[in-house]
């Protein structure tokens, strides 16, 4: 046993070699901290805190064993399609412990729709585990002169020995929930950008706003367009034809996609048909205007945002700015401010950047097909040229069924009407506008009766202006007047005006020739 004297001889020891090994130590970490370079201590401390974190964790049983995954919208340039399901999906999952969410309903919705509030998390199983989601939404900061959208993204939080079964089943499933969820819906959407442009350089890098969305309500369906029964059928035909050609197109070498011009005089249908085939496709609907567009490189970013299955529209491209054909002499010398150019529009419909999506379908609508360049109008770029003419008698059966409910065309009010769509040019809306002025059929009829007669009387009327006579003082003589002339009446003066001009003129005639004689 020892004694005291030993024991205190011994805890002399100890702390004289605690101190040698101490005073050694800072020796070492001083000469160390001089001599070692900074990148190597710090992955030399990185190293040891994880070595003692991992060796500790597992001594009191507290290693991790949760793994979350991020769900961006946006996946790289493009959207996320596991972001568009999931944040389908998830109006389906209950919510019994949220303690905040959004709900909404729109006019025509059968039922509330539940969705996630920000920051907000929601409890679902699959095949007997629990996954956590959680909706997180950055706002941007304010900048001057620039826009920056929004970040938004899903974290899912799981048990980590469930890895393979989330990515190999529980994210298909997902897909697949959502795609059956809007086929069940069957509601479709147009889409406006919400969030224009206002940055002034182009290379910012914060360009372009989020695409909005309503329910598109449109009621009009191939049934109801009172359009030629021929060009309707080949547009049907060419309709179904594009949907059922996916690996004809992949084989041929073709982006999947299909272009179409409607043109024609204002009031003939251009944006009927268009909801038409958005309802008859199921198609959704992005309303794009190009004059509230920057540059190309911002009209490819909005193609990027688009979604499968979808139809782009641009009306009026007429309209817009550089569009025009570019062998017609210009008709001013009209400053812009905009970058984006034809070169740009070409390649967003037929370039590389239009081969970014499936099952697109791309529509122009002008009134002035004669003013667009040729390299926007050739076959690749717009496929059909739809011709959305005056109304026909066929187009007014369809007519006078939608409005007034008459089934049989063979009374004599309708045959008349239809003996003068054949000789004058009508527009369904100007028809469609005059049936609805009352419910009474006789007076509906009657009133687009009246205004077919009144279009022919203006049609036989020439205007002073429009006539064209061998001589000025005729025309004067016919302006002083005021009025307008039956073409019939036209003719007849304009032989009168001749034969006395003719004879003025011969009498003229003689009389200098006698003169140079003497």
């Amino acid at each position: 046993m020892y004694s005291v004297m030993d024991m205190q001889s011994m805890a002399t020891n100890i702390f004289s070699a605690y101190a040698s090994v101490a005073a050694s130590m800072m020796l070492f970490r001083s000469v160390a901290y001089d001599i070692i370079p900074e990148p190597v201590k710090s992955a030399v401390f990185s190293a040891l805190s994880q070595f003692f974190r991992h060796y500790f964790g597992r001594f009191f049983n507290q290693l991790p064993t949760q793994i979350t995954m991020v769900v961006d919208e946006q996946c790289g340039i493009s959207r996320n399609q596991i972001y568009d399901a999931a944040e389908v999906y998830l109006r389906t999952v209950d919510y019994p412990d949220s303690e905040r969410f959004k709900v909404n309903k729109i006019s025509k919705q059968k039922s509330i729709s539940i969705s996630m509030e920000k920051n907000q998390e929601v409890v679902d199983h699959f095949k007997g585990f629990k996954l956590k989601w959680q909706f997180v939404l950055i706002e941007p900061e304010n900048q001057k002169n620039h826009f920056q959208p929004e970040k938004r993204f899903f974290e899912l939080t799981f048990d980590k020995s469930r890895k393979d079964d989330v990515l190999n089943e529980y994210l298909p499933h997902i897909m697949a929930k959502a795609k059956e969820t809007k086929d069940n819906e069957r509601a479709v959407k147009l889409y406006t950008r919400d969030c224009p442009f206002n940055g002034e350089d182009d290379d910012s890098g914060n360009g372009g706003g989020y695409w909005g969305c309503i329910n598109l309500d449109h009621p009009a369906t191939f049934d109801k367009l009172a359009m030629d029964p021929c060009l309707k059928k080949s547009v049907i035909e060419d309709l179904d034809r594009f949907v059922r050609r996916r690996d004809y197109y992949k084989k041929v070498g073709k982006a999947w996609k299909r272009g179409y011009l409607l043109y024609g005089p204002p009031g003939t249908g251009k944006s009927s048909l268009i909801a038409a085939m958005a309802n008859y496709l199921k198609f959704d609907v992005y309303d794009l205007e190009l004059a509230s567009l920057y540059s190309n490189s911002e009209l490819k970013r909005i193609l990027l945002s688009t979604t499968n299955r979808s139809i782009i529209v641009v009306e009026d491209i007429d309209c817009s700015v550089q569009m025009h054909d570019r062998s017609a002499e210009p008709e001013g010398n009209e400053s812009s401010n905009t970058k984006l150019t034809l070169s740009g529009v070409l390649n967003f419909i037929d370039g590389l950047w239009s081969t970014c999506g499936d099952e697109r379908i791309v529509i122009f609508t002008t009134n002035h097909k004669e003013k667009l360049d040729p390299a926007l109008l050739r076959p690749g770029r717009m496929d059909m040229h739809i011709h959305m003419g005056y109304c026909t008698p066929e187009g007014f059966d369809v007519l006078a069924l939608n409005y007034l409910g008459i089934n049989d065309q063979t009374k004599a009010p309708c045959q008349e009407i239809k003996s003068f769509i054949g000789e004058v040019e009508i527009t369904p809306a100007e028809i469609a506008e005059h049936l609805m002025r009352s419910e009474d059929v006789d007076l509906a009829l009657q009133g687009v009766l009246d205004l077919l007669k009144k279009k022919k009387d203006e049609k036989t009327l020439v205007p002073v202006d429009e006539m064209t006579c061998d001589s000025g003082e005729a025309k004067d003589i016919i302006e002083s007047d005021g009025i307008k002339i039956h073409k019939e009446q036209k003719m007849k003066f304009a032989k009168i005006w001749k034969s006395l001009t003719r004879g003025r003129s011969g009498k003229y005639n003689k009389m200098k020739h006698s003169e140079q004689s003497l």
